[in-house]
């Protein structure tokens, strides 16, 4: 390997056979894998600084997209306070400093809920509660994961993890006097909780592929090392965690799979009683959870997808959630056992056609459903006292229709934002779109009155009017209609029809696709995922300014193994479906190209992690169709770790991608896509690959072979390795917006348009 930056490195070879299913594959790079090696580290080290020295000339630029970030964003802000109990708590941040800081003031009586207008003196009785800047003082990372009250304000359970490798060290603070107490509990997996009442907390730690798979519970002002282990997941398919219910009368704890879900539910006045199965878990089946008090009973609100694939709600008696038919059966032994579900609860919805339901929120006087339809999310309510109610032993659906919240935009994303009290009187949502600042607005549940809270803050020169947005649908390859959300600057891209113009309102800035086009084509980065049913819901950014600004057009291929269309569009891109992912991006590509949006030498594609994946397997299948490819944490090495169970989440990843281990056919259509595997000698798209060294979930090896390989064959790659983070990248904000400069720079020069003046 060449250990200076006057050429790219060359990595040396070490094959090493690989042997599965009668098929040896040959890797040469696998040695890279070895990361307490000081070859290893000195490879990467060499790889960084051959990158520095091909992207030094695109210093200017990335200080002017910094500067523009940074000077956009309101660096001395504060989130809109959320009550708690006898506390508005909220979040403040200052010019300068990389973190936030955790701050609360008291309520002015138990019926104020709503929230105190926040500027930059302090309130009333302001307290900061947590600094994540003092916190983070000497640490080349920091990052902070638990964060968990107790009712009355007193206890503040924080979990802290300085290496970026998502274990935490669990703390206890008395915020009464302000003094850390003895309680300390080392790696820990994130999602601890203290028990509403202080008495408790429960935490989570992995086994030795890094699985969550015991849960513990620690007696508040004892030695950890008396804690009891409540519950354990044995099974390697599934992750275990563990909370409260929002009326903080319950606590579950919870077993999923990609496929698969398990609750069990202890009350929180007997919380050293054994966990209670909710529903025996069974194959296929998923669900969770939500305590509601329905006419003075408790009811729990059942989520699942027994019968319908896109998921149904109903609700059962906490007494006994899966009916007579249960007979004390064995949540694992025996998964037969359970009961039709409409046999032992009531649905809470009368129509489900064409909603994905994906949650359900239950409140004192309400209850909120958070669904999907037309591929765009949505939010509903059913207010509880406005109905008859139900009883033990009703078969009849008591709830009245659900109310859907008004949306007046054809895209956009309505969401549940930070609703933490049982009692509250309203909810509080957020609106975005990609042309749209996040808005946060109350709901007035008894009367539909709407509040705005807080729009986003956009500072400097930025006319809004001028960014607009659009819808269109390209043809995959077996004729299913995949989404691609679109935004751009209307004075810098031109479409046939006139329909947009600057000057236009918010309300009209949504145009049809179908009636319109750009003018010439744009240079045009066209972003996508697709995997576990994770949807990439149209949102705004202020970062993205800087590309729009520059004439550059910024897509979101909506394609299937993502969950923007239902459950369906999630099976039709996983397991041995998962191309239909990688066509259906080359299709949105295409479609662009051929409606005139842009042209292949003016493309980019961007992704990361599963999303990664997706940028390696469309540079293996359509190399022509992109100028560059900007690939961050990418799972470029798929087959290579979905064989090795002992690597964090492997097992538990097989329902995602299938088991090649022990399969096949698995096998052999893994080894088809898996772009580690795949590379060919043609001509490649410039590539970018960001990774981080102590990253546990896409392992730093994975773009570090692949960037070997594809210098191999003659392609411009570069590797960039942050050598003291984790999956997200560097923790402090200034670091993370100079991180996106980098990849904008680098992305910005590869379309053509590094040298744009601007005018912001």
């Amino acid at each position: 390997m060449n250990d200076t930056a006057l050429s790219a490195p060359v990595a040396k070879k070490i094959p090493q056979q690989r042997t599965h299913h009668g098929h040896t594959f040959v890797d040469d790079y696998e040695w890279m894998r070895e990361k307490e090696s000081p070859e290893v580290i000195a490879h990467l080290e060499a790889e960084n600084e051959w990158t520095s020295t091909q992207t030094s000339g695109l210093e200017p630029l990335r200080e002017s997209i910094f500067t523009e970030i940074k000077t956009r964003i309101k660096e001395t802000d504060m989130s809109v306070p959320t009550r708690r109990g006898n506390y508005w708590y909220f979040s403040r941040t200052k010019a300068g400093l990389d973190y936030g800081i955790s701050v609360r003031a008291p309520i002015a009586d138990v019926d104020d809920w709503t929230p105190p207008e926040v500027g930059e003196e302090a309130l009333l009785g302001e307290e900061v509660i947590f600094d994540s800047n003092i916190a983070a003082e000497g640490q080349e990372f920091f990052s902070l994961g638990t964060f968990s009250l107790t009712d009355d304000g007193r206890y503040l359970l924080f979990g802290v993890d300085n290496s970026g490798d998502e274990r935490y060290t669990l703390k206890l603070r008395d915020l009464s006097t302000g003094e850390d107490l003895p309680d300390t509990v080392d790696g820990t997996f994130a999602g601890a909780s203290i028990d509403p009442t202080g008495r408790y907390v429960f935490y989570t730690t992995v086994d030795e592929a890094w699985r969550p798979e015991k849960v513990w519970r620690h007696s508040v002002g004892t030695d950890s090392s008396d804690d009891v282990c409540i519950f354990h997941e044995p099974d390697e398919r599934f992750f275990v965690g563990s909370g409260f219910s929002r009326s903080g009368k319950y606590m579950f704890i919870v077993t999923g799979s990609k496929t698969t879900t398990g609750f069990w539910s202890l009350e929180a006045d007997d919380l050293e009683s054994a966990p209670q199965v909710v529903w025996p878990r069974v194959d296929g089946v998923e669900y969770s959870v939500e305590h509601a008090i329905i006419a003075g009973e408790d009811r729990f609100l059942i989520t699942h997808n027994q019968e319908r694939e896109d998921f149904d709600i109903i609700d059962v008696p906490v007494a006994d959630p899966a009916g007579t038919a249960r007979e004390s059966v064995d949540a694992v032994d025996e998964p037969d056992s359970v009961a039709d579900p409409t046999s032992i609860g009531r649905p809470l919805l009368a129509e489900v056609d064409g909603l994905r339901i994906e949650d359900v929120d239950a409140f004192a006087s309400f209850i909120v459903v958070s669904y999907r339809r037309g591929g765009f999310a949505r939010v509903g309510i059913i207010e509880l006292d406005a109905h008859e109610q139900p009883t033990s032993g009703d078969t009849a659906s008591p709830f009245g229709p659900l109310r859907e919240l008004p949306f007046s935009r054809e895209t956009g994303t309505l969401g549940f934002a930070g609703n933490p009290e049982f009692t509250q009187t309203s909810i509080r949502l957020l609106f975005t779109s990609m042309s749209t600042p996040a808005v946060i607005y109350q709901h007035s549940v008894s009367d539909g009155t709407d509040t705005v809270l807080k729009r986003q803050p956009v500072l400097g020169s930025v006319d809004l009017d001028r960014y607009s947005e659009s819808l269109v649908w390209a043809s995959a390859e077996d004729g299913t209609q995949v989404p691609i959300s679109l935004v751009y600057r209307t004075d810098l891209i031109a479409l046939d029809n006139g329909t947009t113009t600057s000057g236009t309102t918010a309300s009209a800035r949504v145009t049809d696709a179908h009636e319109a086009a750009p003018v010439e084509p744009a240079p045009l980065v066209l972003y996508g995922y697709g995997s576990y049913e994770m949807s990439m819901d149209p949102y705004f950014s202020v970062s993205r300014l800087s590309l729009l600004d520059r004439g550059v057009v910024f897509a979101i291929a909506h394609v299937r193994g993502g969950g923007e269309m239902g459950r369906h569009w999630y099976d039709q891109g996983k397991t041995t479906t998962k191309k239909n992912t990688f066509t259906d991006f080359i299709a949105a590509g295409r479609h662009l190209v051929a409606e005139g949006w842009t042209s292949p030498d003016r493309l980019v594609a961007t992704g990361g992690s599963a999303g990664g994946l997706l940028m390696g397997a469309v540079t293996n299948m359509a190399p022509d169709l992109f100028a560059g490819v900007s690939a961050h944490v990418p799972f470029v090495d798929a087959l290579t770790s979905i064989l090795m169970p002992e690597l964090p989440l492997t097992v538990i990843e097989w329902e995602e991608w299938g088991d090649p281990l022990h399969d096949r056919d698995v096998y052999e259509y893994m080894r088809s896509y898996s772009p580690y595997e795949n590379v060919a000698e043609v001509a490649h798209p410039k590539i970018l690959a960001v990774t981080s060294l102590n990253d546990t979930r896409v392992l730093y090896v994975e773009p570090a072979k692949w960037v070997a390989r594809l210098r191999e064959v003659g392609a411009d790659a570069l590797l960039k390795t942050e050598m003291v983070a984790g999956h997200g990248g560097a923790s402090g904000r200034y670091d993370s917006w100079k991180e996106t400069a980098f990849d904008f720079a680098w992305i910005l020069d590869v379309l053509g348009r590094s040298d744009v003046d601007i005018d912001a």
